[in-house]
């Protein structure tokens, strides 16, 4: 198939003493992409100063703050190759990640989304992660329904893809990621590579996790997003509805424990429309 022609999206907010890590080990890959695109969204840190000082041979795009998923989707957008690599600020790649990406790649040259085993480190601690965040590759729709399955820093996606399920959703402020995998996941198999080949870097308090209290409520927005606008098989929509009612359950208790209340009446009422006789706001079964 030739050498691929990958072109590596950062997107970056204010993290000018962790990107240089990042972007350090973009130059360190023993198989260079075609190009390297930082998205500055908003920094006030002088982040593009140093880009433009440091790193001349980065695209530099800045833009107004808006979020991540504006971010990559503009990096997207401006890209040249034909396959889409991210790299979250805040994560780094060991040096032989693109090249394994290209061997697995031509090994089957079918394949359109290649993902990796991850390292994952929690205030400069390697942590192990649970079972339940195992990953895998072939058809794994339904398990990416329970839980994002993808790091982004690790995929390498063909354009031909996005271009069929669409980018990134900008109107989730969180979970954009599980989104996009329920929608790729759902027509296309993947590649899974069992060597971690990123480190994923976490603990500092700018991550979204700890910015949004229930995350969960976007993953719900992901999964009603799914079942309203995008063609199923019978037993992935059963699915899907399954973990949806699950996630409506386990959010709309958590907002009746801390005291919101019509939130959780929200979430009782959507609960009701997805399974009628489900438990009602005062967990009593609806007729």
């Amino acid at each position: 198939m030739g050498a691929l022609s990958v072109s590596v999206i950062v997107p970056t907010h204010d993290r000018h003493g962790l990107l240089p890590r990042a972007l350090d080990s973009i130059a360190a890959q023993t198989r260079a992409p075609l190009e390297v695109i930082v998205v500055d969204d908003g920094s006030k840190d002088g982040t593009a100063a140093m880009l433009r000082r440091d790193y001349p041979d980065v695209v530099l795009i800045e833009q107004a703050h808006g979020g991540v998923s504006g971010a990559r989707n503009r990096g997207i957008e401006n890209s040249r190759g034909d396959w889409i690599a991210f790299l979250d600020s805040d994560d780094e790649w060991l040096p032989e990640k693109l090249a394994r990406q290209h061997a697995a790649l031509e090994t089957d040259p079918t394949a359109r989304l290649c993902h990796t085993e991850e390292i994952w480190v929690r205030n400069g601690v390697r942590v192990n992660p649970m079972k339940k965040h195992a990953k895998r590759g072939g058809h794994i729709f339904e398990s990416c329904l329970l839980l994002c399955c993808m790091s982004p820093s690790s995929v390498v996606v063909h354009r031909n893809v996005l271009e069929d399920v669409g980018v990134f959703d900008e109107g989730l402020p969180a979970c954009e990621d599980y989104d996009l995998w329920l929608r790729i996941t759902n027509r296309y198999p993947v590649l899974f590579i069992d060597e971690p080949l990123v480190i994923k870097h976490g603990g500092h308090g700018d991550q979204l996790s700890r910015r949004y209290w229930g995350m969960d409520r976007f993953r719900i927005a992901a999964l009603e997003k799914l079942l309203a606008g995008v063609s199923l098989t019978v037993d992935q929509r059963a699915g899907t509805e399954r973990v949806l009612a699950e996630k409506i359950e386990i959010y709309r208790a958590g907002a009746e424990k801390r005291g919101r209340h019509a939130e959780a009446r929200r979430y009782g009422a959507k609960l009701r429309r997805l399974r009628p006789g489900a438990t009602g706001d005062d967990g009593a079964r609806v007729a």
